[in-house]
């Protein structure tokens, strides 16, 4: 199975057999339609494992795309200790992670990961420690609170732009420059402060966790933190520790209201009146450092080489933002009369899904789902990567084409569960109106000033999949100025 993606076009390529074949749209229905009438348990590879993971951890994306296009809608197999089902149709994406959300639970493995840097944070927690914290915390990331921080976003986006000046005509760090600026994001949205230097150490030491994160998964149990290879996690998350647990002294010697991330978790409170404490504003915010800025930053990378790649497009949002902008910096009121840019960003995240292979959970009773019936324990595996590229919900599922998000295109309705960029159900992402918003802020004031292209000898991108999905090489263009 190649892991190869077609980039020349903006094209992900996930499975050679969805690149090369002309298969019918009814290729995986009809397989499955017939799997389920000859067997209890849905088709899948053999064996109890150790071939299956070791192809993942080189090419997930082809391995679990090759498995769907061998054996349909619904794959099953033995991994190690985990009876392992992989779902790819919409209605049954739906059906677990909205019907029957109640009955999975996250798998202990990632939990175990995860909690080693976002401590007991609302991204791990489960139950009713989850919907506490996810009840205190959504009043922070509804629209209108959202659109307040929209300010901070502008103003990181233009302090970026005069670092930019007269830089990038021939080869400009694209990825590095979205990484920089959307952790400058999260600091000014979540401590109302940011400098240059913290920055670049704060969004140095995320991706260093979500590179060792990734790494962690495909082993059966972790190290401990005091191991001597364990060197580079302890480095860095002593450096977001100390950036969190020095605001957070701050905010204890300062009593002036902040208008932002930080100020809300302080005064939020359950409906018995209690708050976080401590250890929980430590834990919140570090899952709004890791959380919050690689997925947005993976995203805006690929939006920025969407956009290069197709000058025709790009210069019809220019277009569009010179008529509503006329210039000036965006506001909350400005967004929604940008629909070619929102379209953008949305087939963006629809080609390059951040968390493009992540939504895996483990049911605790037992689930009936396409006709099967999960057993409690058992591995569930969603990937929405291949989901979003489905030729049966997408015409020319490898192209980008931000009109099929056009009602009036012709393009036809999208079916709910075929486009999940943010997930779906009561754990939908917490934050996706924030990285919506600070994509359009960002997208905007780039187009408004500069041309995107790529660089003349340089090869398309390869996507890799760490945490988020990634150039496997950082992505530069040319920054020409408009």
């Amino acid at each position: 199975m190649s892991n190869s993606f077609k980039t020349g076009a903006c094209r992900l390529r996930i499975m050679r057999a969805m690149d090369k074949s002309k298969q019918p749209e009814t290729t995986f229905a009809a397989t499955q339609a017939t799997s389920t009438s000859s067997a209890a348990r849905p088709p899948g590879p053999a064996g109890i494992g150790f071939q299956q993971m070791r192809a993942m951890r080189r090419d997930y994306l082809g391995t679990v795309g090759g498995w769907h296009q061998r054996w349909g809608d619904v794959v099953q197999q033995r991994l190690m200790v985990y009876r392992d089902y992989s779902f790819l149709h919409p209605e049954h994406v739906r059906e677990l992670l909205v019907a029957s959300h109640e009955q999975l639970i996250r798998w202990p493995r990632a939990t175990e990961i995860f909690a080693s840097a976002h401590g007991q944070s609302v991204l791990v927690a489960e139950g009713s420690a989850w919907k506490r914290q996810r009840q205190m915390l959504q009043p922070g990331f509804a629209p209108k609170r959202v659109d307040a921080l929209l300010p901070l976003m502008v103003a990181a986006g233009q302090q970026a732009l005069q670092r930019w000046q007269g830089a990038g005509r021939e080869a400009f760090g694209f990825e590095a420059a979205m990484t920089q600026l959307t952790m400058e994001v999260i600091l000014r949205s979540l401590f109302s402060r940011s400098d240059e230097a913290q920055g670049r150490a704060a969004a140095e030491a995320v991706h260093v966790l979500s590179l060792v994160a990734m790494g962690e998964f495909y082993w059966p149990v972790s190290s401990p933190l005091w191991a001597p290879w364990k060197a580079p996690k302890r480095r860095a998350l002593a450096t977001l520790d100390g950036f969190i647990r020095r605001e957070l002294a701050r905010r204890r010697e300062d009593d002036t209201p902040h208008d932002d991330l930080l100020d809300m978790m302080i005064r939020a409170r359950d409906p018995e009146g209690r708050g976080f404490d401590e250890g929980g504003l430590r834990d919140e915010c570090m899952t709004t450092f890791l959380a919050g800025h690689e997925t947005t930053a993976a995203a805006l990378t690929w939006w920025g080489w969407c956009m290069a790649s197709h000058p025709q497009e790009q210069q019809a949002i220019a277009e569009e933002l010179d008529q509503v902008l006329a210039g000036r910096a965006p506001t909350a009121a400005d967004l929604p009369q940008l629909p070619r840019l929102s379209r953008s960003i949305k087939e963006t995240l629809r080609l390059y899904p951040p968390g493009a292979a992540l939504l895996t959970r483990i049911a605790s009773t037992p689930v009936r789902v396409a006709g099967f019936e999960i057993p409690p324990g058992a591995m569930i595996r969603l990937t929405p990567a291949l989901t979003q590229r489905d030729p049966r919900w997408f015409q020319e599922p490898e192209a980008f084409r931000p009109e099929r998000f056009d009602p009036g295109s012709g393009h036809g309705e999208i079916p709910r569960g075929a486009y999940l960029p943010f997930g779906a159900g009561p754990r939908v992402c917490l934050g996706s109106h924030f990285a919506t918003t600070e994509m359009m802020v960002i997208g905007a004031l780039i187009l408004q000033h500069h041309r995107l292209a790529p660089v003349p000898g340089l090869a398309p991108p390869t996507p890799r999949l760490d945490i988020t999905l990634r150039p496997s090489q950082a992505l530069q263009l040319r920054l020409e100025r408009r």
